[in-house]
């Protein structure tokens, strides 16, 4: 007799709701040489998978996903399965919750190892043994052996007794360039405005010239949700897509400056360095993205009105193009920045005008795409979302490029900054301001901040997917020595920001901002739970003086971490 295990008895049917379906990942190398994704959950991401992909309208279901134990109440199994291109080869996964004292370690880990053939293993709730620090559902990670590899992931929650999902309609498959998907495309252009500017750079990269097309903005710039990152965002999409439009070749030039979670607040400072590579790039076309970041700008469009000037003064005279992308909510700040827009003349695409309304059409009534199919999470697009953002720019492309001759002459760079700015240009001439970008007007003394970070965010630029640390040249208290808790500036301006880290990490500390002698507010690393770069306006006034600058460690975190990334800083 064979020595086998006696089947188990037939599971009972559960009704399930996926919050990840037929998501491409892709492996970035890790330190160990294997792959990872990661794909993050906390931040209301879950709540809002589980609505698009899985369809849930209860509220009373969806609040139980905000939280450790209404996830145990509402959820009896995981179902995860990944299809790779080597099947047999073991795939872990890892659902972390985030702890509520220690973020990243408090939490329970969820992990199973399987192999990337399809077939679905289920996770049982009851079998894992939970943490005390359980706060919320934090992030998945899918780790594979290889790096580089691309796979398809679902994910799906199966329900305890007395909870129930709604029926499953299946997707059609994007038709890309049918009728109803050209007539979306169509639909995102707000205005050509004044395309002389970029007809100009069409018709050089035409001759073969040089031409730089940049592009800046937050994490869809970056890429979030393009599997992989870098060949299937929007940005490196539309670049590959201008020089097939246009017969050009190595005589175009992409740089890629997204920069996660971050306003113009902060793209109006790195634009020097991100965005012109301090001198060494001029840019002949510069895209814009910023409209689901702003929220975050404390001056409410000054910046995002200071950084088009900046780049619309530059010598070379580039087209400056404004791109409004979209959250899974159908929101974001168009209203606000189409004014602004329309105030210089600027051509302006927006994602949200192409693809909200169809969202809520039925197949074969003018849907062209799904929000499922459409958003990886409630923030990025996936790559047929990023596909759709790179041919509402090739739409731009193409009518600047048949429009007829012009009946004005291209604004000089005098004309357009003889302008009144519509909302504010305070940060126009911002500078950067670290240990490699120095102020003559401006005297360090650094106090206990006498190391640099090396933990920082970091962020795929251009065409590569080797990341590139923000802000570098940092200044930072390790909480080794607490004799010096702070560090101090002297500084002539008349506005200046101070570029701060977030962290998650427990050890990091809380500091006091004064401003001669005077407190301003506190820098709080516990702000977006994440390490981040968080741009904060500390001093803002109509004339330059010189001012005392005093970053103070609070009391009880003098044992702890503080860095600062930068100032950025106006001068007259």
């Amino acid at each position: 007799m064979n020595d086998t295990t006696a089947p188990k008895d037939p599971e009972q049917k559960r009704d399930f709701f996926y919050i990840i379906k037929n998501k491409e990942i892709y492996g970035a190398r890790t330190e160990d040489g294997r792959g990872i994704q990661y794909l993050y959950q906390d931040c209301d991401r879950l709540v809002n998978s589980a609505q698009i992909t899985g369809g849930i309208t209860d509220e009373a279901m969806l609040d139980l996903l905000r939280s450790v134990n209404g996830l145990k109440k509402l959820v009896h199994s995981i179902g995860v399965s990944v299809t790779a291109k080597e099947p047999m080869e073991n795939v872990s996964f890892i659902f972390q919750m985030y702890g509520k004292k220690d973020l990243y370690g408090g939490g329970t880990q969820i992990r199973a190892v399987f192999h990337g053939d399809g077939a679905e293993q289920r996770i049982y709730l009851s079998d894992l043994t939970w943490k005390e620090d359980d706060f919320i559902p934090g992030q998945i990670r899918v780790v594979m052996e290889k790096p580089g590899q691309t796979a398809r992931l679902n994910v799906r929650f199966y329900l305890n007794d007395g909870y129930y999902a709604p029926k499953i309609n299946e997707e059609e498959e994007v038709e890309f360039g049918s009728a109803d998907y050209k007539e979306m495309i169509a639909g995102s252009l707000v205005s050509l405005g004044d395309c002389t500017r970029l007809k100009r750079a069409i018709m050089r990269a035409q001759n073969g010239e040089e031409v730089t097309i940049a592009y800046i903005g937050g994490s869809v710039t970056q890429g979030a949700g393009a599997v992989p990152i870098h060949k299937k965002c929007y940005a490196y999409l539309s670049y590959c897509d201008f020089k097939k439009r246009y017969r050009a070749g190595e005589n175009v030039r992409f740089i890629k400056a997204g920069v996660g979670g971050t306003p113009s607040e902060l793209g109006v400072i790195r634009f020097e360095r991100d965005v012109l590579r301090d001198g060494r790039v001029k840019p002949d076309i510069i895209i814009i993205e910023f409209a689901v970041n702003d929220q975050g700008d404390e001056t409410k469009g000054d910046c995002y009105e200071s950084l088009i000037r900046k780049a619309l003064k530059l010598d070379g005279q580039p087209a400056v193009v404004l791109l409004f992308s979209v959250f899974a909510d159908d929101e974001n700040l168009q209203e606000r920045m189409i004014p602004i827009g329309r105030h210089y003349h600027l051509p302006m695409v927006s994602i949200k005008d192409a693809v909200t309304s169809q969202f809520y059409k039925e197949s074969g009534e003018g849907r062209v795409i799904t929000k499922n199919q459409f958003f990886y999470d409630r923030y990025h697009p996936t790559n047929a979302g990023h596909r759709v953002m790179s041919d509402c720019l090739g739409y731009l492309w193409e009518q600047a490029g048949i429009v007829g001759e012009e009946t004005q002459e291209m604004q000089s760079t005098a004309q357009i900054l003889k302008k009144e700015p519509l909302i504010g240009n305070t940060f126009e001439d911002v500078r950067l301001l670290d240990q490699v970008n120095p102020y003559d007007k401006a005297e360090i003394m650094p106090g206990g901040f006498t190391e640099t970070d090396p933990i920082l965010q970091c962020v795929e630029m251009d065409a590569s997917l080797e990341p590139v640390q923000e802000f570098p040249y940092n200044w930072h208290y390790s909480g080794k020595d607490p004799g010096q808790p702070y560090f101090e500036m002297a500084i002539t301006c008349r506005a200046l920001v101070l570029i701060f880290k977030d962290s998650g990490e427990t050890d990091a500390a809380c500091a006091d901002i004064y401003v001669d002698g005077k407190y301003i507010r506190t820098a709080d690393p516990y702000v977006n739970g994440w390490v981040h770069c968080n741009p904060m306006i500390i001093l803002n006034e109509k004339n330059s003086a010189r001012h005392l600058v005093k970053v103070a460690i609070c009391e009880p975190d003098r044992n702890k971490k503080c860095t600062i990334l930068g100032f950025g800083y106006v001068e007259a």
